[in-house]
């Protein structure tokens, strides 16, 4: 009888220990999914660029399914781009439509489009007080710069832009803060990233696709190869613009000619 007992004893403790080995892993990987979800949507690019929009996010082991719709074409890819560097995800798969209608690729709604959007990302410039309108390939900004230095860096990210062939910066310089932008928020390294990656693919005078950007705590280090030493300082110059940046170390190579 009393072995009997202990036999019955140990079959009970090994169903209970294979019970939490086949329980445990995959409550360890709901709750990885569980911190995925909340992260991509605590990101500050799920709260900001796209807030209009309706993307959902569902992850199942690491690997990450974005469904829904976005308004703005290059939201699709930065939806992505922001999931995809945060801590957990093994894969992306972007099933995220666009609805409305977009401008033409190198229209002019297309190169405003896009200037909007990279002043959007950028410090020390305020996309909310710069006009844009272009006519021709030709930008004309207009609205008030907090200094000189504002005005002209605007002028700086915006001809630089993929289309654009002149600017004409008529911004005023009123020396007032930017309305209605977010001072001191804490950017996660997720959103920096994709930021940098998304404005990498705005400019013409870098290769984006040939670029790899790491982001830790606010420290950027960017890998890859440039086709020139100009090329190299410039993505260094992008990088550094990107809210939250707080350092920028490129280990690019340029190439030999």
């Amino acid at each position: 009888m009393r072995l009997s007992r202990l036999n019955a004893l140990s079959a009970l403790t090994s169903s209970s220990a294979l019970l939490l080995v086949a329980t445990g892993v995959p409550v360890l990987a709901a709750d990885t999914d569980q911190r995925i979800e909340e992260a991509a949507k605590n990101s500050y690019n799920f709260r900001s660029f796209l807030k209009e929009d309706s993307v959902k996010v569902n992850s199942s082991h690491g690997i990450v399914t974005l469904t829904g719709t976005v308004t703005v074409d290059f939201h699709r890819s930065l939806a992505e781009e922001t999931v995809g560097d945060l801590p957990g995800v093994q894969s992306v798969v972007n099933k995220i439509t666009v609805t409305g209608t977009q401008p033409a690729p190198a229209s002019d709604d297309w190169i405003t489009l896009k200037v909007k959007s990279t002043l959007a990302f950028h410090k020390n410039v305020s996309a909310s007080a710069t006009g844009v309108h272009t006519a021709g390939g030709v930008v004309t900004l207009t609205g008030v710069a907090q200094s000189k230095a504002s005005k002209d860096l605007t002028g700086e990210y915006a001809k630089d832009v993929e289309g654009v062939t002149e600017i004409r910066n008529e911004l005023t310089v009123n020396g007032a803060a930017p309305p209605h932008e977010s001072l001191g928020e804490a950017i996660d390294d997720s959103s920096i990233t994709a930021q940098i990656k998304t404005s990498l693919l705005f400019h013409k005078s870098v290769r984006a696709m040939a670029t790899k950007v790491i982001t830790k705590g606010g420290n950027v280090s960017v890998h890859g190869q440039a086709k020139t030493e100009a090329e190299k300082e410039k993505v260094t110059r992008l990088a550094e613009g990107i809210k939250g940046v707080k350092k920028v170390s490129n280990h690019m190579t340029v190439a030999a000619r």
